[in-house]
């Protein structure tokens, strides 16, 4: 079945970095798109950076264009995103997602999210 495992987390002054990882099985990862999302506190979910699968497009929320860089490597189904400058405001559960089409039908799968808080 498809799994996703993101690790990475943690606390984490402001300015700072960290880099999250997330480990995919169970489905053709070098041929899916992959994302992460965010969820803050009291917030909707929302789309953070997407990755094409040969690395040919990248896309950004605005709110993290130039501090944010997601990468991914094939050989190991591991998507990374990392993460510079953090602000109190990146404070959020990340997640994994990967949309995966079977049957012409699309379907969203995700993982059980990572904590990050930026704060001094």
């Amino acid at each position: 079945q498809v799994q996703l495992v993101e690790s990475g987390g943690g606390l984490v002054q402001p300015g700072g970095s960290l880099r999250l990882s997330c480990v995919a099985s169970g489905f053709s990862f070098t041929t899916n798109t992959m994302n992460w999302y965010r969820q803050g506190p009291g917030k909707e979910r929302e789309l953070v950076a997407s990755m094409s699968p040969f690395g040919t497009s990248r896309k950004y929320a605005d709110s993290v264009k130039g501090r944010f860089t997601i990468s991914r490597d094939n050989a190991k189904n591991t998507v990374y995103l990392q993460m510079n400058s953090l602000k109190p405001e990146d404070t959020a559960v990340y997640f994994c997602n990967a949309p995966i089409l079977r049957a012409g039908v699309s379907t969203a799968f995700w993982g059980q999210g990572t904590q990050v808080t930026v704060s001094s």
